[in-house]
Order: structure tokens, then sequence, then C-alpha cells
């Protein structure tokens, strides 16, 4: 299935979870894609081989999203290397967990940088080249944290609610160029992120799930891979959740 024909992609956070998931189903329907990672090269490593084996080009680069320049630089790269960008999927994103009496700046501060400034740096990265070809899909990772709060999520609630209010704006900004700009919104999904947590919040948690079950990879990457396809090219400013019925 080749649903992209060689189109490109940058895929923010991709060494890991939800975002390699995104990354090898983009490449599984055809589509190039250059991806970023903070740290972990051995990561990146392998995501470039498994790339590779389904028969795509890539591009790795070892990129903090909140440093407007250097992804600037990336994007260049990947139009040098791998052609103009038709696709973005913002996934890069961290959790710093604690109630508001104990939070420190900080705390507050890096995720909001990370999850939200860097939403806004990368979409600044491409927006132009997007704006002229009159073309181009963008899809932010959001959560149902950013949509009915988590307890001690007040930075990631904020940043992920930030994002969808982004989504939104951006969509309409950006619509009469023929530009989609989607959210995801995202639930408890088995990934290193969720990995951490207790048994007792796990079952707590598994019993507000409709489904009744956390989420897997296989569970989103194919709704992230359409939201940025051909085929949802009349679909935008959308939140779509994907929690098992979560945010209901």
């Amino acid at each position: 299935m080749n649903a992209f024909m060689g189109e490109v992609a940058v895929v923010t956070g991709a060494t890991r979870g939800i975002g390699r998931g995104i990354a090898l189903e983009l490449a599984r329907q055809g589509c190039h894609v250059a991806f970023s990672y903070r740290s972990r090269a051995d990561l990146a490593e392998t995501l470039t081989a498994e790339l590779h084996a389904l028969g795509v080009r890539s591009l790795a680069a070892q990129v903090d999203s909140t440093d407007l320049a250097a992804v600037r630089e990336m994007i260049a790269r990947t139009r040098g290397e791998l052609g103009e960008i038709q696709v973005l999927v913002n996934n890069a994103g961290i959790t710093r967990d604690k109630l508001l009496m104990t939070m420190g700046a900080g705390d507050w501060q890096e995720v909001l940088d990370t999850n939200l400034t860097g939403v806004f740096n990368c979409c600044r990265a491409v927006i132009t080249a997007m704006m002229k070809a009159k073309s181009g899909r963008i899809l932010n990772v959001t959560s149902v944290s950013g949509i009915v709060g988590m307890p001690g999520q007040v930075n990631y609630s904020a940043s992920k609610a930030g994002i969808i209010g982004f989504t939104k704006a951006l969509a309409k900004e950006v619509g009469r160029l023929q530009i989609t700009v989607n959210a995801l919104a995202l639930g408890f999904i088995r990934t290193d992120m969720t990995a951490g947590l207790k048994p007792e919040y796990e079952r707590q948690a598994t019993d507000l799930i409709p489904l009744r079950r956390f989420g897997t990879v296989e569970d989103v990457a194919p709704v992230a891979a359409f939201l940025v396809s051909p085929a949802a090219r009349y679909i935008t400013g959308t939140v779509v959740h994907v929690d098992g019925g979560l945010a209901m």
C-alpha cells in the first residue's frame, strides 16, 4: 500500500513508542521519513535500519525541538536530502508529573517548552514552504489530559490543551491554502511513558476507560497515518480521540 507515493514526512520524537510507530506506519505506506530524537543514538540507528528495510529513504537528526534554529537546520537538511516536505507530525513530548504544591518552575517550564513551544518551532519551520506550495498536512499529538485535565499534570495538561488551541488557530490561518492541521488526543497508551505506572493506579485508570484496556501503538499509528494522508484532505481543525472512550 503506497498511500503517500514517495512523499516526505517529518516525525518528531520518533525513536520510541508512538513516534516510532507512526514513522514506521508512514514508511509502510511509501513515505520517506525524517525524524528527530533528543538522545539514544542507538535507537535512532535501529529505526533508520528499519525504515530502510521498508524501502524508503530516511534522515535522523538529534534535535532539541525547543531550539528554533536547530529545528530550521533539520528541515533544511530534510529538503536537501529527501525533498520537499508534505507531512509534519509533532509527537515529541515529556512529562514532569507532580502536584502543583511541589512543582518547581523548572518542571513547569521544561514541559511547556518541549511540548508546546516545540510544536510552534516545528510548524514555524515548515509552514512558509507549505504555504507557497498550497499543500501540506500537519498532525499535532496531544492528550486527553489537555481536554479533561489530570491531577499531578498541571504542566502537561496546560501544554496539551495549548496544542489543541494552536491546532485550531493554525487550521483557520492556512486552510484557504489547502493545508490541513489536526490533533490526535491520546489516552492511556502502552509506551515507556506509562510503563512506570503503579499497578493500583493502572487498575483505577482502566476502570475509567469504556473499552477497559490501555491502547497500544498499533491502535494509534494507522489513525495518525490516515490524518496526514491525501484521503483526509477535507479534515482540518479536528481533534481525533484515540482513548478508548476515556474523554467522552
